[in-house]
């Protein structure tokens, strides 16, 4: 993929750009399998899946731009303390609806006077807006803002937003007001009738939220739950928690004849979205249902045959590992976005060998990956 902007020392996100793709893949499934192995020490070596590809540009479905320049000249991209604001709205790694989108969104900057905040002075309004697009075409946009000052704004010029991008269906405002290296607030004005974005994925919607976490990557998270179904029906549990699991992804794909697949999340507006999820599933309560409440405490209280894990990148961290080992699951699904702290968790979690393992480039033209581990106690 050419970068201009990568050229041009404007932005060097993409670490792994001047690397043919191919080599990049080979690289990630390496460097993952050698770190795990080391991790597993005298337990044996898991069976290895082909590591899983993604298209190398055009691919990710959310862009989180920051807001720079003036009303009369917007810019979209990012802040870079040498440079200021730096416009990357023709970014290659977007999806093509993201990148039509944005010059709209930059036109709307000016039209609704959004003074775009000034990192030196502190001074303006908006820092960001963050767009999502669904494998429909649909979008939603968060406009994360200081304040509600420009509310009024925003609403009066909403309806050219709506009618120059007929695709768009949730649009927020997000209050972000401390001067902090922190991408959103607490605070969420949903401004349309629609309130999630429905995501289709293997046939099944996941309601994505203003606040929800998606993969970035659809089509390589496709492939992931695939993967997660397959390897889940071949061991056959009967009981599934799936902690932490946000609008349901992994839940919904995880259910099948005779088995009950629980998803337990804080966020009562995630469990609503997935309980909307399963309805459009056709499934019922008694085989997925969704609970809001602490995911630790919930697996001690109520064990399963297998328990999914999708943890950030700092990993699940000694007090969630000590409790899978206490509980004693015959299994745990484990997709990982950094094979470091998979690998130090595994380290800790000596009941456990890994059976199968797969590497998915969820992030092309960098070191980052996903990893998805099945692990089997005994």
């Amino acid at each position: 993929m050419e970068c201009g902007h990568y050229e041009r020392f404007e932005c060097r996100s993409c670490t792994w750009l001047e690397r043919p793709y191919d080599e990049q893949l080979a690289t990630k499934d390496r460097l993952t399998r050698d770190r795990l192995a080391a991790a597993l020490g005298d337990r044996p070596a898991p069976a290895w899946l082909p590591p899983v590809a993604s298209t190398p540009e055009a691919f990710r479905t959310k862009a989180k731009m920051v807001v720079g320049g003036t009303v009369e000249v917007p810019t979209l991209g990012l802040w870079v303390p040498e440079r200021g604001s730096v416009d990357i709205r023709d970014c290659g790694l977007h999806t093509s609806g993201i990148q039509a989108a944005l010059p709209t969104l930059a036109d709307f900057v000016t039209r609704a006077g959004l003074a775009p905040y000034d990192v030196p002075t502190r001074s303006g309004e908006v820092k960001h807006v963050l767009v999502t697009e669904s494998p429909s075409g649909e979008l939603m946009v968060r406009w994360v803002l200081r304040s509600t000052e420009a509310e009024a704004r925003v609403r009066k010029h909403l309806p050219w937003l709506l009618a120059a991008l007929p695709g768009l269906r949730v649009v927020t405002l997000n209050i972000q007001p401390t001067h902090a290296a922190v991408l959103e607030g607490e605070r969420e004005i949903v401004l349309t009738d629609r309130v999630t974005l429905p995501m289709q994925v293997n046939g099944l919607t996941l309601h994505l939220g203003p606040r929800s976490f998606f993969q970035t990557n659809t089509e390589v998270a496709a492939a992931l739950y695939r993967t997660a179904r397959e390897w889940t029906d071949a061991l056959g549990p009967a009981t599934v928690h799936d902690l932490y699991c946000g609008v349901g992804g992994f839940a919904l794909h995880l259910a099948g004849p005779g088995r009950r697949v629980t998803g337990i999340e804080i966020s009562a507006d995630a469990v609503a979205a997935g309980d909307r999820g399963r309805e459009d599933a056709g499934l019922s309560a008694a085989e997925v249902r969704f609970v809001a409440g602490d995911a630790t405490s919930y697996l001690l209280a109520e064990p399963a045959d297998l328990v999914v894990v999708n943890p950030p990148r700092r990993g699940l961290g000694p007090d969630l590992t000590a409790r899978l080992e206490a509980s004693g699951p015959a299994a745990v699904l484990y997709s990982s976005c950094n094979p470091e702290t998979l690998a130090r968790d595994l380290e800790v979690m000596p009941s456990y060998r890994a059976v199968r393992a797969q590497v998915l480039d969820m992030f092309p033209q960098t070191a980052h990956l996903e990893v998805l581990a099945l692990l089997e106690r005994g």
